[in-house]
Parts: structure tokens; sequence; C-alpha cells
């Protein structure tokens, strides 16, 4: 644009807002700090669309899916020092909301994580969040504590049983992608050994880890419940948003199949859909 002959044709060439937006556009430091944002929120933006998709719950994905992010941004950086500042506000904002025992629980749990990483046995935090979840699960039955903990989990870190099969270990490491990965399957196919983790497990593992869908769904109330349609029955109020809200997500696959998940700059206005 500023290269252009449209450019040196105008006013604007000449005014002050004209040159400090050329002086600013056309300096080497501010595409460097271009760059700089996007090796950032490139990897952090990732998270997001996978924590607010529809594709399938999230909750399975979020941790390991964080640690990748911050992974990523920490190589991103020539000097690691430089990336230490970043990554400490991710962990600050991530404290109080996204280290319960539940997401520990669930990131143990999920053995395209646990098995690709033979140290998370050996972590004193996630180990010790898992523990409070089966205390908080069953706060008064000690015997399915202790049988969780004690027997079934050191089946499932030790691949006793099916967990040991070759049809469950090709399970997850032939996935190149690792949201492509069904968990909640993979335990219904190869937990029978352990029943009580195979329960807690799979209930774990179909969780959502964002509110967007009750977001979206009480957008569609509000889009059927209007003034002119306040005397609708209640039945059917929720029949209509029913058909409403899954018609938009077959609209949303199908489209999908047909363009791919990128988001294109021409559909920007669609961005908030």
């Amino acid at each position: 644009m500023f290269t252009s002959e449209e450019w040196s044709k105008t006013k604007l060439l000449s005014s002050v807002k004209g040159k400090a937006v050329e002086a600013t556009v056309t300096s080497i430091s501010f595409w460097n700090g271009i760059s700089l944002a996007l090796s950032v929120f490139t990897h952090l933006v990732k998270v997001l669309r996978l924590v607010d998709g529809e594709d399938k719950p999230s909750m399975a994905f979020l941790l390991g899916a964080l640690k990748q992010a911050k992974e990523d941004i920490r190589k991103s950086f020539k000097k690691e020092e430089n990336a230490t500042p970043i990554l400490k506000i991710i962990d600050e904002k991530s404290k109080g909301r996204l280290d319960s025992p539940l997401h520990y629980a669930t990131y143990l749990l999920n053995p395209i994580f646990y098995f690709k990483d033979s140290s998370m046995s050996n972590d004193t935090k996630i180990m010790n969040e898992f523990l409070n979840c089966v205390e908080i699960i069953f706060p008064t039955n000690e015997n399915m504590q202790s049988t969780i903990a004690n027997n079934e989990l050191l089946k499932y870190k030790n691949k006793f049983g099916n967990f040991g099969r070759k049809m469950a270990i090709t399970a997850y490491e032939k996935v190149d992608v690792y949201h492509d990965f069904d968990p909640v399957g993979w335990w219904s196919n190869y937990g029978g050994d352990t029943p009580n983790l195979q329960k807690m497990a799979m209930r774990f593992l179909s969780l959502a880890s964002s509110s967007s869908g009750c977001e979206r769904n009480w957008s569609q109330f509000e889009g059927i419940h209007t003034k002119k349609r306040n005397r609708l029955e209640t039945s059917r109020l929720n029949d209509l948003v029913y058909v409403k809200f899954n018609a938009n997500l077959m609209n949303k696959k199908s489209k999908r199949e047909m363009d791919g998940d990128s988001l294109l700059s021409s559909q920007a206005s669609e961005a908030q859909g």
C-alpha cells in the first residue's frame, strides 16, 4: 500500500497522521513485533478453538493441548528466558481455573498423553490431584477409593490385561493429531478389567471444558422467545430451540466438510458464530 502509486498521489502522504502510519507499517521493528505476537497467539488460538469447538468433548485434551502450546511458544523464541514472562502469564491465568483435581485426573486418564509421557507417573502434582479427585467422587466409600487407587489405577499404568493388547496400544500410537483420538471409546473397548476406573474415566473424558455450548443455546432461546412470542408454551419453546440448535450444528458440519476448518479473512464477520 505505502509503496504504491495511489498512495503517492493522496493528500494523506503529507499529513501528520499519514506520515505516522507509513512510518509504523514500513518499520522493521513493527513487523518483528507482529511476528512475535503471532509466535505466541497462534499456539494459544489452537487451544481456544479446541475448547470452543463442537466436534467432541474437549476436557480430555485441554491440559495436554495447553502443555503443547507452552512448549511450542518456548521453542519459537531463540532464547528461553524471553519466553519466561509469557509462560508466567499463562500459568497465572490458568491458576484456579485449569488446575482442579478434575483437570489433572482427566489428563492422567487420557492414554494418548499418559503413555507418551512416562514421567507423568513421577509427577507429584498430577498424582496428588488424581487421588484428591477420587476422594471427592467417593467421599465416604473408602473401599472404592482403595480399589481404584491401589488396584485398578496400577493395572492401567502397567498396561495389564486389555490395556496391553497391541490393538489398544496402536489406537493411540498411530494418531498424528491427538484430538482425533477418541479416549471414551478407547476406555469402553479396553477398560473392562478395571470397571470402576473405566466408569470414572468415561464420565470425565466425556465432559466439555467450556460453557460455549450453553451460551449458544441461550442465544437460540433469545432468538425464539421474543416479546412477540412470549406466550409460547415451555414444551413448544424447547422443541423449537432443539430443532434450531441442531439445524445450525448440521449446517456447520456440512460447511466444515466442504470448506475445511480454516477461518478465512472473508469470513471475519462470521467469526463470532
